[in-house]
């Protein structure tokens, strides 16, 4: 079956059947078991890094302690690389010695994660492999169903990207298209005052009461 691992087939069948056993451990949800077996890896990695170096060392922290004091001063790569290896030893004997059962799958698959990136800069950076491995990536798709992804991961990535750009297309509301109502001014005929009217009226009345005295 095909493994995330199986560049380390051919240049170190040792490891690959430690980490090929972790990922089996994974599909069959012993999360802490697995985070236990990386630990191994870790462990065996360091040891095989170390090579003449390593004196008195015996313990995985003590191994690691003279690894970082090796590594002082390098690149950030190889800071990368004693990190990884750390958190393996962390996460592996929390497994080990926890005294409940946490069946923590996302942290067994970091751990999965961490381990597939140390393998392989210790094939390219120890064992001189080809550099090109540099740009596998883990595929979960594969840890889970023993299939490899059709898609590459820049794929994927795509597509997430289109989902999310119709998704937010969709929840946009159609904006209303603006309404224009016309208003008519009412033309106001000018009408006279009342005033005018009142005055009017009295003068005519005034003229026929003088004309009524004036005959008298």
């Amino acid at each position: 079956m095909v493994t995330n691992f199986d560049f380390l087939k051919r240049s170190d069948k040792e490891l690959f059947k430690i980490i090929n056993d972790a990922e089996e451990l994974y599909r069959s949800e012993f999360f802490e078991q697995c985070m236990t077996q990386t630990r191994r890896f870790g462990e065996v990695v360091c040891k095989k890094v170390l090579g003449s170096r390593r004196t008195t060392e015996i313990t995985f922290d003590a191994m690691l302690a003279t690894l970082k004091d090796c590594t002082l001063g390098s690149s950030e790569e190889a800071k990368e690389f004693v990190d990884d290896l750390y958190f393996l030893k962390k996460h592996g004997n929390e497994a080990t010695h926890s005294v409940t059962v946490k069946q923590d799958g996302m942290e067994a698959l970091e751990c999965l994660q961490r381990a597939f990136e140390i393998g392989i800069n210790y094939c390219v950076y120890s064992l001189n492999e080809d550099r090109r491995i540099l740009k596998l990536r883990y595929d979960t798709e594969l840890l889970v169903t023993g299939k490899k992804s059709r898609k590459t991961l820049s794929e994927k990535y795509e597509a997430e990207k289109e989902k999310v750009s119709k998704k937010k297309t969709s929840s946009k509301a159609t904006k209303p298209k603006p309404q224009y109502c016309s208003v008519k001014s009412q033309s106001h005929e000018k009408k006279r005052p009342y005033f005018w009217y009142f005055v009017g009226v009295s003068a005519v009345i005034s003229a026929f009461m003088l004309i009524i005295l004036a005959l008298i």
